[in-house]
């Protein structure tokens, strides 16, 4: 295995499937049928939910990447509708319900698919949470008994954790949120538009991210990343990696790659569903599963 970047291999496996959270019709309807008003309340209420009735404040710094307007039309309101311990149950009914019609009942049923989740569950006991408030929120909860949401849930916690070391970097590097996202952009990861307008920032606050950096001289005229800013942005990719390498050492070598060739073909399927949408926030993309750059093709 080729040191942390093992660990960016296994996001690379895990974050399709935890996305179903955000991008399957059943995420949604699970939030409507709490009384979730819009996309956006049921959002927030289904990530934030293992935190507790938390104010916006606390989602809009643990999120990052969001303008407090944005949360603060979603919370505390949702709360009101549902309490968390019961968007928790709703999150993982949904989950149940996308992983089965993507998978079939079979294959949720089957040996290898309650392998993987035990793995990943080990990992994710292993995760080190101390500062990581969305890591140790999804780590505290209790164990799933069905396998297939016990492996979504898993991964749930893992993503988290490697997300509040993300996090963690930006803030040592001194990227702020939109800086964030510009950056994301430059790399060719995300679109401009669905990240601003959906995080809710205004023209503004991203031209002043975008000239911030160019003062840098991590993007040129264009908006692309200088030979300095590829640099810079490797660094920060590189210590979120370096991060989020605990678990999979503690849950051993062979352990992990056999998890990886576990998590592979789910990832595939939910890839190949177009459930998640090019150009998505969370920087998911097909590029990195072609023959030449397929995640266990690197590490493993």
């Amino acid at each position: 295995m080729n040191g942390d970047g093992v660990a960016r291999t296994m996001w690379e496996l895990g974050e399709p499937v935890h996305d179903l959270v955000y991008f399957s019709p059943e995420a949604r309807e699970a939030a409507d049928g709490l009384g979730m008003r819009g996309f956006w309340m049921g959002y927030f209420a289904l990530r934030a939910a293992p935190l507790g009735p938390v104010p916006a404040s606390v989602v809009t710094s643990a999120f990052y990447v969001f303008h407090p307007a944005r949360v603060a039309g979603a919370l505390p309101d949702a709360w009101g509708y549902a309490d968390p311990a019961e968007v928790v149950a709703a999150r993982w009914r949904a989950m149940d319900a996308a992983l089965t019609r993507l998978y079939g009942a079979g294959r949720v049923a089957s040996a290898d698919l309650t392998e993987a989740a035990d793995l990943a569950w080990r990992a994710a006991e292993a995760a080190d949470t101390a500062g990581r408030v969305l890591g140790g929120a999804n780590q505290a909860l209790d164990r799933p008994d069905l396998p297939h949401v016990r492996l979504w849930q898993a991964l749930t916690t893992l993503r988290e954790h490697r997300g509040d070391g993300h996090i963690a970097v930006l803030v040592a590097h001194g990227v702020g949120p939109v800086a964030a996202m510009v950056l994301k952009v430059a790399a060719g990861e995300s679109d401009a538009d669905l990240l601003r307008l959906g995080r809710k920032w205004d023209a503004d606050a991203w031209g002043t991210a975008v000239e911030d950096l160019r003062g840098r001289d991590w993007l040129d005229a264009h908006g692309r990343l200088t030979a300095a800013g590829a640099a810079a942005r490797a660094r920060i990719e590189a210590e979120t990696d370096a991060a989020a390498a605990r678990p999979r050492r503690t849950l051993g070598a062979a352990p992990t790659q056999r998890l990886a060739a576990l998590l592979a073909p789910l990832a595939r399927t939910v890839l190949d569903s177009g459930l998640i949408p090019s150009g998505n926030p969370v920087g998911t993309t097909d590029g990195v599963w072609t023959e030449a750059g397929h995640p266990l093709s690197r590490c493993f």
